[in-house]
């Protein structure tokens, strides 16, 4: 059984082929700057990877292309395209309307057009993708695996804000969540690894990279989560600025004479978070060198990332009354020994102790807990890809 994973962005298209009898890898990508000229595919497989130009006016073509990848002599692992059994699409936003993954049908992409209004630069592509996948590939049943459904299990008191009501009611203002799949993985590998079920765990997941989001997981169930009605919310980001006082954002607009979307879209977005308190970058590689090297900026920067991050945990901790394990997933999880450190030394008052020898590590999973620590400490690689392969298994094929 082979299962085709496609994640669509505006400008690119990832994907990965799964062969569903080991849960392996067969071939992955990512197709760049499509509907610009000089398109760009780098393809993996066989342990190869390579580079190849094309032009790729839309995502119809940038998949005829990557099908053309898969089956040709040389860099092919199919012989032909209708081997492929299924199609899973990573979709951000589905609103309210679902709470799991979905075979695609004709309402359902309706449904996730509603929702664009919600998250109107990555939705859209999504059901680009879909469309042209449909059209590709007519009788190859799809699934929609979508970011915000694992949050959808959060409590009213959780994701209504305390505004007037009538906003939720009329326009389903209220926290949705963000990096779900990712959150739902790292913490069902989790209960694996400490050997319990998951039913009787409380965990808090941390996935930290350029976005960034900290979920609360009591039962297997998500109850809170730190990015809200956007993923502008949260912790201090790359480069988006996490959580403030909304009227700051006026105030900015009126000093300035800019409008409040461009404060939000542009500022906040785009320019805030460690980015804008450093003045120097949004990859935390340069930071912790800097920081080393003496730029106070820099070492700011970290500090009050690492600060936003420890008042979550201690935050979700109250939450579920208990915590069992700390997950750091993503990017910077995976692989920056400094900030898990940083942040672990600031929770020693609930029992979290991690041995610094086992923390001396990059991008694999590993238990770095003290023995005799109250709080395990985990660090699980995230995969996102082959929860939507087996989602869409699962729902195709049960």
């Amino acid at each position: 059984m082979k299962i085709l994973v496609v994640n669509s962005g505006s400008s690119s298209l990832k994907y990965q082929l799964f062969d569903m009898v080991g849960e392996t890898v067969l071939a992955k990508g990512l197709v760049e700057r499509i509907g610009s000229q000089g398109s760009v595919l780098t393809h993996q497989a066989d342990g190869r990877k390579e580079k190849m130009d094309f032009e790729s006016p839309n995502h119809e073509a940038a998949l005829r292309k990557v099908f053309d990848v898969l089956t040709a002599s040389g860099t092919g692992v199919l012989k032909d395209i209708k081997e492929i059994d299924a199609v899973g699409h990573r979709v951000v936003h589905a609103g309210e309307k679902y709470a799991s993954s979905v075979r695609i049908t004709p309402e359902v992409v309706a449904a996730l057009e509603e929702c664009s209004e919600l998250a109107p630069l990555h939705n859209p592509p999504g059901i680009t993708g879909i469309r042209a996948i449909t059209k590709l590939l007519p009788e190859v049943p799809q699934v929609g695996v979508f970011d915000t459904a694992f949050h959808q299990t959060m409590p009213k008191e959780a994701y209504i804000y305390p505004i007037p009501y009538e906003y939720y009611e009329r326009h389903k203002i209220r926290r949705y969540g963000f990096h779900g799949t990712s959150h739902r993985y790292v913490s069902m590998r989790a209960a694996e690894m400490l050997g319990k079920p998951i039913a009787n765990l409380k965990l808090i997941t941390c996935h930290l990279g350029n976005g960034s989001s900290i979920a609360a997981v009591d039962g297997g169930r998500s109850v809170d989560t730190s990015m809200g009605f956007t993923p502008l919310a949260g912790i201090p980001m790359g480069t988006r600025s996490g959580d403030l006082d909304p009227a700051i954002v006026t105030f900015m607009a009126e000093k300035d004479g800019v409008t409040a979307e461009h404060v939000v879209q542009k500022i906040l977005n785009k320019q805030s978070g460690v980015l804008g308190v450093s003045g120097l970058s949004n990859d935390f590689r340069d930071l912790e060198e800097a920081a080393e090297a003496g730029n106070e900026s820099a070492a700011l920067a970290l500090t009050i990332f690492a600060n936003g991050l420890r008042k979550y945990i201690a935050a979700y901790a109250a939450i579920m009354n208990g915590v069992d394990a700390i997950i750091f997933t993503a990017g910077i999880g995976e692989n920056s020994k400094e900030m898990r450190s940083r942040v672990c030394e600031g929770l020693k008052f609930f029992g979290v102790a991690i041995d610094e020898e086992k923390n001396n590590c990059r991008g694999i999973e590993r238990d770095i807990s003290m023995p005799g620590s109250k709080v395990r400490v985990l660090i699980v690689p995230t995969n996102e890809e082959l929860v939507i392969a087996r989602d869409t298994r699962a729902i195709v094929f049960s």
